[in-house]
């Protein structure tokens, strides 16, 4: 009975084995599709592009902190312009790459543009691997090999959403999605119109998951850093906006914060003179209250046109 339990032990053990190994190759079959046929430009993206049939003289892009927070039709009126002359193409975690990929598609139309891109600091951090934010045009240049020695076993979901995305924006990319979508309500901006409650504020921004074993000096800074460095040469302009958190957050009293959104800061102005683009760093707005926040990153309604006409005071300047 001990023997034939031994015996079934092994079997059981040697199956599970060839499972894990068939499914290991598997999935770098399926990486190495989906590292063919990724396009530059994610659905997020190619959705917002029909945007610019009209020409924008300013073009907001970057991650969720110009998504919810810049108004295009209140960026025109300020610039002195008609509604259109400012269009708003950002989306949740949107990344440099991606912007750099459109202005390569359309370089008639951001040639004669002052585009604006917002960074955050998981763009830069080696060590955010999360499948909601990771940077989803740095994962086909790292190869299959790196892919995975990277990301398994506990952060398989974050190539599961790879290979989807890759997909989705391969048949985006067919489709023409970008010249043919509807256009995007509001010229691009989407409104958060509530407050999180209280019990669900980050404790403090120095142990935020952006800042997680926080390392800059891998590929995704060094990938993001040159595209922003290339989206100078395409554009009339160029600035890369680090957007502030929320005031009930200090950062004279938290050193973990403080010091890495330094190195962050001191990444970009280092970037910034070797390539020309600027750099508007805001640690804070005049005016801009904790009531005009939806979460720690993100400001509600009530704070978008705040937030909208100090960024384009500042672009004047």
């Amino acid at each position: 009975m001990q023997r034939v339990q031994v015996l079934s032990a092994r079997w059981i053990a040697a199956l599970l084995a060839l499972t894990a190994a068939a499914w290991l190759v598997v999935l770098a079959g399926l990486l190495a599709v989906a590292n063919r046929v990724h396009d530059d430009i994610p659905v997020l993206l190619a959705v917002k592009l029909p945007l610019l049939s009209s020409h924008p003289e300013l073009i907001f892009g970057g991650e969720s902190r110009t998504y919810y927070q810049v108004d295009p039709r209140l960026a025109a009126q300020l610039i002195g312009k008609p509604q259109g002359a400012a269009v708003n193409i950002a989306y949740d975690a949107g990344e440099p790459l991606a912007l750099l990929a459109a202005m390569r598609r359309e370089p008639n139309v951001f040639r004669s543009a002052h585009v604006v891109v917002s960074v955050a600091p998981f763009i830069f951090n080696e060590g955010v691997r999360s499948a909601a934010v990771y940077p989803q045009d740095v994962l086909p240049r790292l190869g299959v090999f790196r892919q995975m020695i990277s990301f398994l076993p506990l952060r398989v979901g974050t190539l599961i959403r790879f290979v989807h995305e890759a997909f989705a924006s391969r048949l985006a990319a067919e489709q023409d999605t970008a010249d043919l979508a509807k256009q995007p309500m509001a010229f691009g901006v989407s409104i958060i119109d509530r407050t999180q409650p209280e019990n669900q504020w980050a404790p403090d921004i120095g142990s935020h998951p952006h800042y997680a074993n926080w390392d800059i000096a891998g590929p995704k800074a060094r990938l993001e850093i040159g595209a922003l460095c290339d989206m100078e040469k395409l554009a009339q302009k160029v600035t890369v906006v680090i957007p502030p958190w929320a005031p009930r957050y200090d950062r004279s009293r938290d050193a973990a914060w403080r010091e890495k959104e330094d190195q962050v800061a001191a990444l970009l102005t280092e970037a910034s003179g070797a390539c020309g683009f600027n750099v508007l760093n805001i640690p804070s707005i005049p005016g801009l209250q904790q009531g005009n926040y939806a979460d720690e990153m993100h400001v509600n309604a009530s704070g978008v046109p705040i937030y909208t006409r100090y960024l384009v005071s500042q672009l004047k300047r």
